[in-house]
């Protein structure tokens, strides 16, 4: 571990972003010393302990240590901030630390608290106890679901905060920092079904650090030297919950130009990956500059709630985190100002029908699209995962990529505006292994259609 580049924790409580450090053989002595010199002048975690009682709340407005909340396979240390205005039934936002931190560093080097006494929400600061600080995201246990080790102990966590103040169970958000981002990445892998959306602040894609010799470090990810193909990462992503069907949390991805440590290339993989999960198009549906010196792509959808949104940062270094960010993060999460999320789609914004021919080998599948709501569709993509054993061999209407698994058809240049009331129909024809059956769900522009 003596090579592994680290974060250093913040100095004062909340202030901007933890500061890059060099690797640990010339840092480890300065960074022990100033790890101690901010936890000896932060205030110390009061303790809540459930053992084996029913979950009890603990004091409102102060950071709070939990003992005994559930299966903790690597005996992390659970902490939790509760505002005093925490709404009913709130939202839970897991902050994970970074190498080197803890729990209480990332609770003082971020602003999620100072935010949730604003929106609510109930905050959870998992922390390691291991020797090298850093979270497991580079075993076999830690890359499926309920295998062991660090992501069983934060679903853990969640379960606890769901039970004892009875948690909006469909708001559920991860955001990480450096080995906190990485861990991001493979809690949205493993739970895909607890966390509605991720952000991941200068990490790598779920998968990309895996080892298989105890390792922690995988100089071949750190380095970006890891390269696949978008359905390559997917894969890898959904092998972590075979079987699982249903919808996968957003993901919003920040990453440094001049990142030394999770080298910029990571940044590329990520996108791949998740928009392949998310099973809309590389192409950016909107690119935009929210600050000098930043790009935005979002992906799928251009709203603030995209399937996947990317924000490059040119010039910046491993140090991608600062204050004011968090806020961008609960916009994402549909976190911001009332602690809720916005409405709904109108139900029946868009229905989808398909008619399907097969024979032995091979189908044909005429899909209409119909927009049911108000305003007109300008510019469309349906996403889509095709059965298994099924490749689609040519289409119409549409450019279909890829031919198997999550595949998204977006708009020729002709039938790119559905107005209200109106349908399109496009279509593909597809070998199969003996699976005929069509698509079991669609998604326009990264929202659920009823299907006709």
């Amino acid at each position: 571990m003596s090579d592994i580049p680290v974060i250093a924790p913040p100095r004062t409580a909340r202030p901007g972003p933890p500061r890059p450090r060099g690797p640990l053989r010339s840092a480890l002595a300065a960074l022990l010393l100033l790890c101690a010199a901010v936890l000896g002048a932060a205030a110390p975690a009061a303790s809540a302990h459930t053992g084996d009682r029913p979950a009890a709340a603990v004091p409102a407005a102060a950071l709070t240590e939990v003992t005994g909340f559930g299966a903790n396979p690597s005996n992390l240390r659970m902490y939790v901030y509760v505002p005093a205005s925490v709404t009913a039934h709130p939202a839970v936002v897991v902050a994970v630390h970074w190498c080197t931190g803890s729990g209480p560093d990332m609770y003082n080097g971020t602003e999620y608290a100072s935010l949730a006494d604003r929106s609510g929400f109930v905050v959870v600061y998992p922390s390691v106890t291991r020797a090298s600080k850093c979270f497991d995201v580079s075993s076999p246990q830690a890359l499926r679901r309920d295998g062991g080790s660090d992501p069983v102990g934060i679903r853990s966590m969640v379960d606890w905060v769901t039970r004892t103040y009875a948690a909006d169970t469909s708001r559920v958000f991860v955001t990480g920092i450096s080995s906190g981002a990485m861990m991001t990445n493979v809690l949205l892998g493993d739970y895909p079904d607890v966390f509605a959306a991720g952000a991941a602040f200068a990490g790598v894609p779920f998968g990309c650090f895996a080892t298989t010799d105890g390792s922690e470090w995988n100089s071949a990810c750190s380095g970006g030297t890891i390269n696949r193909t978008p359905r390559e990462w997917g894969d890898l992503v959904r092998a972590a919950y075979p079987g699982y069907t249903g919808p996968r949390p957003r993901m919003q991805l920040w990453h440094g130009t001049e990142d030394d440590t999770l080298r910029y290339p990571n940044f590329g993989e990520e996108i791949d990956q998740w928009t392949d999960v998310q099973g809309v198009s590389r192409t950016p549906a909107a690119t935009d500059a929210p600050a000098a010196g930043w790009t935005r792509t979002r992906y799928g959808s251009t709203g603030d709630r995209a399937p996947v949104e990317a924000i490059s940062l040119q010039g910046v270094g491993h140090g991608v985190y600062a204050r004011g960010m968090g806020s961008r993060v609960l916009t994402f999460f549909g976190l911001d100002g009332t602690g809720t999320t916005p409405p709904p789609p109108v139900p029946g914004g868009c229905v989808v029908k398909s008619a399907v021919s097969a024979w032995n080998t091979g189908l044909t599948n005429s899909v209409t699209i119909t927009n049911t709501g108000t305003a007109a569709i300008n510019g469309w993509q349906l996403a889509f995962t095709l059965p298994t054993g099924q490749t689609i061999t040519n289409g119409w209407g549409a450019t279909y990529a890829p031919a198997s698994g999550a595949v998204t058809a977006t708009n020729a240049s002709y039938d790119g505006t559905i107005a209200p009331g109106t349908s399109v129909t496009i279509g593909y024809q597809a070998a199969h292994s003996g699976n005929s059956a069509a698509p079991a769900a669609f998604t326009l522009n990264g929202q659920a259609c009823t299907a006709g």
